[in-house]
């Protein structure tokens, strides 16, 4: 049986599904690619303004290069408990104009549109439960709202700011969009993302080719060797994705470069697995080449624990008190929520509303979810236990 908040709390939720649409179709109507400031900062002022309406305290973290963090809590002022986080990006994978050329629609109990799941909808959702609370009361300890700017590009300015926040928090709910099924994610992959160059010598490839020392053809060998790293066992794999090199088809090239994805599950193999590619980045098999390899970004994962169980479990009941069955699901995608799991706070990915085909002009969310996912996470925080 509920308790009269939870009643007041979910029922007024019940109320919002019109108003979280307009919300969320004034966000998706702003182009906000990882690298365009001024759109993702567009975003994140319109949050504000949602948060000023409702009277929710909130700032912003400037950063000069991507989008400012912007933050938001609910609470008494002066508390020393430590808050529960509800965290998200508002950065898409989509160039400017992309709006343009197909602004939000609904179909339906279908959404589309550049970023409707990954993760602006996962937004709206936490900001009308911010509000819920603000509105009625009742949290047992304070809610702090997080919305970041550069997850897409794995969050260079944002990962010391989640990380903060993460050690100062009791608990992590990171709206990224529910899994198809409806079950939420437990468990992510971590991931590094690498560049690697290689540098030869230039020949005319007819005329003088003793004298070329070709970088692509070491290439051919360093990829092979990246690749025999993986272990589908452990959960390691690595992919060259990307390669360019030479200078003109009868030239031995005097350079060439690639990008590396190694993802994996268990932080040791981290380690193991790139001091495998800087040995063999040392090691030349194409005489007279040299190599040298840089992490350009990179996710932790989300291991599971015995606490984060607990809490997840816990999670699971509030859902299905709010009409879900809910599971837990390993992800081999990366998110900002490994960053507040590698600092030890419990963290659940995945509790937006539930969405499909991230990164593509079929994105879609389905609006039905919107409520009772955000009645679930509003039940969730009304049971968290305050050590």
């Amino acid at each position: 049986m509920s308790t009269p908040t939870e009643a007041q709390i979910t029922g007024w939720l019940a109320e919002q599904k019109d108003q979280m649409l307009d919300l969320l179709r004034e966000v998706v109507n702003i182009d906000s690619g990882s690298y365009d400031k001024t759109g993702v900062d567009a975003v994140g002022t319109r949050f504000q303004e949602f948060f000023d309406a409702h009277d929710i305290s909130n700032w912003r973290e400037p950063h000069e290069v991507f989008g400012d963090a912007i933050h938001a809590s609910v609470g008494e002022p002066g508390t020393n408990e430590k808050p529960v986080l509800l965290m998200g990006h508002r950065d898409t994978v989509f160039p400017k104009g992309e709006v343009g050329r197909r602004p939000f629609s609904l179909e339906g109990n279908k959404a589309y549109g550049p970023g409707v799941a990954d993760m602006k909808g996962g937004l709206v959702m936490n900001v009308f439960v911010a509000a819920a609370f603000k509105k009625f009361g009742g949290a047992p300890c304070p809610i702090k709202v997080l919305i970041t700017s550069d997850e897409e590009i794995a969050s260079p300015s944002s990962r010391p700011v989640i990380e903060r926040e993460g050690r100062a928090a009791r608990a992590v709910y990171n709206s990224e969009p529910g899994r198809p099924s409806g079950n939420v994610v437990t468990g992510r992959k971590g991931g590094v993302f690498m560049r690697f160059d290689i540098f030869g010598k230039a020949a005319h490839s007819g005329g003088n080719f003793a004298a070329g020392i070709s970088a692509i053809g070491e290439m051919a060998h360093k990829i092979v060797a990246i690749h025999a790293l993986t272990d589908l066992a452990k959960g390691v794999t690595l992919n060259v994705g990307l390669v360019s090199g030479g200078q003109s088809v009868n030239t031995t090239a005097p350079h060439a470069q690639g990008e590396i994805d190694m993802r994996y599950i268990q932080p040791a193999d981290r380690k193991a697995t790139l001091d495998a590619i800087e040995k063999i980045m040392a090691t030349a098999t194409v005489p007279g080449t040299t190599a040298k390899f840089e992490i350009k970004g990179e996710f932790a994962p989300v291991v599971e624990t015995e606490i984060s169980k607990a809490f997840f479990e816990g999670y699971q009941s509030a859902a299905s008190d709010a009409g879900l069955a809910v599971s837990g699901e390993f992800s081999g995608g990366c998110a900002d929520s490994g960053f507040t799991a590698s600092v030890g706070t419990p963290t659940i990915c995945g509790v937006g509303p539930v969405g499909a085909n991230a990164h593509t002009v079929e994105e879609v969310l389905d609006v039905d979810s919107l409520v009772p996912r955000a009645q679930a996470l509003a039940l969730a925080i009304l049971r968290t236990k305050v050590d």
